[in-house]
């Protein structure tokens, strides 16, 4: 099956996939609202008594009225009788908000791990209600999508086209083996985000969030907070684990308490995958849905945390530390020589050390996609623009930079830059900057090579291989932030550097 496009007056040829993929159920549970909640399936209105008062309702805490004037306009005599309210002032609304709506996000729960004798607690939501909460959300029916698609760019089907999580391939892939198994399958890309965070601006107190999102959601709704296209799934414990002496130990053990931590939070994920539970988007259509975990967005020392693989190393692939400069293509880790070494820990303790070695990762105790079904971690590392681009790329480049030229040259010239509406100008320079935001990151991005184009080397040595190594890192950063990708893309990313 295939299907054309017209976006911005290009024509996008779209491959569905064949089969039975996010197929309806035939069982419909739109009344089912009404009954959860002890109101008659004939008022969809309900806990609210008409449409009427649903629409007072509505205006009232979502148009702007204060709550003082919202309760004097109902204190008007003999209106809530004339208008058939069941509140006479916003106090008694907020408590059929609060009482009888239903409550979207579910309530956090407290777990507990052991790790080397020591029990943490860990805060977390269950991930089943919270994926039934985004999936289920009105405001996302529209855009939800329960099939992967192959997009192109002509009918020649010569360049593929990637934006959206559907028009991957590795949707394509796992659809393709588990429409195999169960025939009709929805699935749900569940990505996860975490990032420990500094909550002070003095002393050392640290949050450790995670959050949770769906790829059926279209990353257009999933990057705006306001569309609230994530929701907070757990707090892992940010202990410094000071009883512990050694630093070797110290970190084996926070690795430990880490997977344990989201083994428990996941854990649901491990039958729901293969088996599917019905879930119910905002327009009342019932799909079985698979749940399975795709992505996870984390800087560098979270990734390496996840894949289980030591500093310095590629979370992906096989690349040697000291090759990582040179533009070789090396082959993915062996995730299945991973399971098996870590199945050894329960067979063979004794063996399962080495074994862990041999497979190229860190002795976890059961890492917490183990028994994720249709998982390969070293796939669910996804890059990040402000941590591996701008702060991973742009960050070292400025770095070289100006060790190459001096601070003194560079915030002399930042300075000298003629003054424009479109571009940001640093005033003292780049070098008395800290804790730079992505926004910044980006102006500097913008003035970077206009700064050193015409800009000698001291000691009268030749800056040509500066600046075009300067030019092809921004080349890199510009087209990795295309919001579409193709082949052709992907070959000038290779090619930029």
């Amino acid at each position: 099956l295939s299907k054309i496009l017209c976006i911005s007056s290009r024509v996008i040829v779209v491959d569905e996939f064949p089969g039975q993929a996010g197929m309806i159920l035939p069982h419909n549970d739109s009344a089912g609202y009404a009954q959860d909640f002890g109101k008659s399936s004939e008022n969809p209105y309900a806990p609210f008594q008409s449409e009427m008062e649903w629409r007072i309702a509505s205006w009232a805490k979502l148009r702007g009225p204060s709550s003082t004037a919202c309760s004097k306009l109902l204190n008007i005599p003999n209106l809530k009788e004339s208008l058939g309210l069941s509140f006479k002032n916003t106090r008694e609304l907020n408590q059929i908000i609060d009482n009888d709506l239903p409550n979207t996000r579910p309530q956090f729960k407290r777990g507990e791990v052991t790790a080397a004798g020591v029990a943490y607690d860990v805060y977390f939501r269950d991930i089943i209600a919270c994926v039934k909460a985004l999936f289920g959300d009105p405001e996302f029916a529209p855009y939800l999508v329960f099939a992967p698609e192959r997009h192109w760019s002509d009918n020649t089907r010569t360049e593929q086209l990637f934006h959206d999580m559907h028009t991957g391939k590795w949707w394509w892939t796992t659809q393709v083996a588990l429409e195999k198994m169960n025939p009709g399958a929805t699935i749900i890309p569940i990505i996860i985000s975490s990032d420990k965070t500094r909550i002070t601006l003095f002393g050392n107190k640290s949050a450790y969030p995670v959050y949770v999102s769906i790829g059926s959601i279209p990353k257009h709704i999933r990057r705006k907070p306001s569309r609230r296209g994530w929701i907070l799934l757990a707090y892992l414990p940010s202990a410094k684990l000071e009883h512990i002496t050694s630093d070797a130990a110290r970190r084996r053990v926070t690795l430990n308490v880490y997977h344990a931590c989201l083994s428990v939070i996941l854990s649901p994920l491990r039958n729901i995958g293969i088996s599917g539970i019905p879930m119910t988007t905002g327009n009342g259509n019932t799909h079985r849905g698979h749940l399975l975990y795709a992505a996870n967005i984390n800087d560098y020392m979270e990734s390496i945390a996840i894949c289980c693989c030591k500093m310095g190393e590629c979370p992906s692939c096989t690349v040697p530390p000291e090759k990582l400069g040179e533009l070789k293509e090396y082959a993915l880790r062996n995730i299945d020589k991973m399971l098996e070494a870590l199945k050894l820990y329960d067979s063979d303790p004794a063996l399962f050390p080495q074994a862990c070695i041999n497979a190229g990762i860190k002795p976890v105790i059961h890492p917490f996609w183990e028994k994720l079904p249709f998982c390969n971690i070293n796939l669910c590392i996804t890059p990040d623009i402000l941590h591996q681009i701008l702060q991973g790329l742009l960050k070292y480049l400025v770095i070289w930079i100006q060790s190459a030229y001096g601070h003194k040259e560079i915030d002399a010239r930042c300075r000298a830059l003629p003054r424009n509406h479109h571009i940001r100008h640093f005033f003292h320079g780049l070098s008395p900057l800290s804790n730079i935001t992505g926004k910044e990151h980006r102006q500097i991005a913008q003035i970077l090579l206009g700064l050193i184009i015409d800009l000698p080397l001291p000691k009268v040595q030749s800056p040509n291989r500066l600046v075009n190594a300067t030019r092809a890192l921004l080349d890199f950063l510009y087209i990795s932030q295309y919001p579409v990708q193709s082949t052709s893309t992907i070959a000038l990313l290779e090619n930029a550097l």
